[in-house]
């Protein structure tokens, strides 16, 4: 299906209004699966053509992917990943943990951003960071796009290299996200260390119950996540 590559559109927007001179696209991998880590990408890419074909990384194969995410390394600015591990996910919600990944993306940058653009809807960044926020960032920026292809590449490596360790439930080819293998494997034989405790699949899982972490915040903490933030299990 035809698609409309991305553009600087938005960068050239930021610098106009803001004078931002170093923008980073932000895009996290990992949110919605049920093991392993939320890994962000901070890209920054100047105004530079970006190679053929860049696009939300869900949008192109595995091997174009991995192709594309070669001559990436190569030709962005600069670019850092971050990690929030499924310990931290189960500690702190995945608002949160998604904050701190895309804090430790962009600190990791040689170079602090002036300013941010982050794909979707919710600015779960928030100050001191100025952010952009774009839906379908992924799409048509092509920084954001530039950190959609790094993460999911880099994060899918890690995901393999878990899966060496627990053949059973094939994290190389589901990267942690449910699939029949996956959901088979749990249910005989139980979450290894690289699972989310608290997401609700546990409640489908009556043998590992005992396994299973409840998240309990302070009161202050719980009403600012519910009331500003929103949970996101």
């Amino acid at each position: 299906m035809p698609y409309e590559p991305p553009t600087h559109t938005v960068e050239r927007s930021l610098r106009a209004t803001t004078g931002a001179k170093i923008i980073a696209g932000v895009d996290e991998v990992g949110r919605g699966a049920w093991a392993g880590p939320v890994s962000v990408c901070a890209a920054v890419t100047g105004l530079r053509r970006p190679p053929a074909g860049l696009t939300d990384s869900k949008l192109l194969t595995v091997k174009r992917r991995n192709e594309l995410a070669e001559e990436l390394g190569a030709w962005v600015t600069a670019h850092a990943l971050g990690h929030a591990t499924p310990q931290e996910i189960d500690e702190l919600g995945m608002t949160a943990a998604l904050r701190l990944a895309a804090t430790r993306a962009l600190d990791a940058l040689p170079v602090r951003p002036d300013a941010v653009i982050l794909d979707g809807k919710h600015d779960y960044l928030g100050a001191p960071w100025r952010v952009r926020t774009v839906i379908k960032g992924d799409q048509s920026c092509v920084a954001v796009a530039a950190a959609s292809v790094i993460a999911k590449v880099r994060r899918d490596a890690m995901m393999a290299e878990l899966g060496a360790e627990h053949v059973e439930f094939a994290f190389g080819d589901n990267a942690g996200y449910p699939s029949p293998v996956h959901r088979k494997a749990l249910e005989e034989l139980g979450p290894t260390p690289h699972h989310r405790l608290s997401w609700s699949y546990m409640d489908s899982l009556p043998r590992w119950q005992h396994l299973k972490k409840v998240r309990v915040l302070p009161e202050a903490a719980a009403l600012e996540a519910g009331g500003q933030l929103g949970f996101d299990f």
